[in-house]
């Protein structure tokens, strides 16, 4: 496992630190506000960048201590989605942005993961030429999505 980032002619891998929270879908505007309070979440000319996977079932059952008090059924709540993204190699950043998270949360035990990664980062080399580049091909997808309200996103 690389332990170090590395570079390649258009990219720089980086060590960063993946940060997946559980959380069902309603709840994401309410974690993102927090987050982004204490930091952009940059990556390159971008801003606010972060992954929502689709809605799945989360399988739990409230035990003695549970806020919703013990059950013997087990829950499948739907609806629960992951939001993913990067942060720096700093701990105290990464600190508030767990704390945060975790009072911004509807749940009493959330679920957050940690994950050391390398992920990319452009160099920013000239694309113009690059066929598979979006701008180089079919435009912009909101764009496109503005033009056609009907298309689903």
């Amino acid at each position: 496992m690389w332990t170090e980032g590395f570079e390649t002619r258009s990219v720089r891998m980086e060590r960063l630190w993946l940060l997946t929270v559980q959380a069902p879908v309603e709840d994401l505007d309410r974690l993102m506000a927090a987050v982004t309070a204490i930091t952009p979440l940059a990556m390159g000319k971008y801003d606010f960048n972060a992954y929502q996977s689709a809605g799945g079932i989360e399988w739990y059952r409230p035990l003695e201590g549970a806020a919703a008090g013990p059950e013997q059924a087990v829950r499948k709540r739907p609806g629960v989605v992951e939001l993913a993204f990067q942060l720096p190699d700093d701990q105290t950043l990464i600190d508030a942005v767990v704390e945060a998270l975790f009072q911004a949360h509807s749940y009493q035990e959330p679920v957050i993961r940690l994950q050391p990664i390398l992920a990319s980062r452009s160099k920013g080399l000239d694309d113009s030429a690059n066929p598979h580049r979006w701008w180089n091909t079919t435009g912009d997808w909101k764009k496109a999505q503005a033009a056609n309200p009907a298309a689903p996103e």
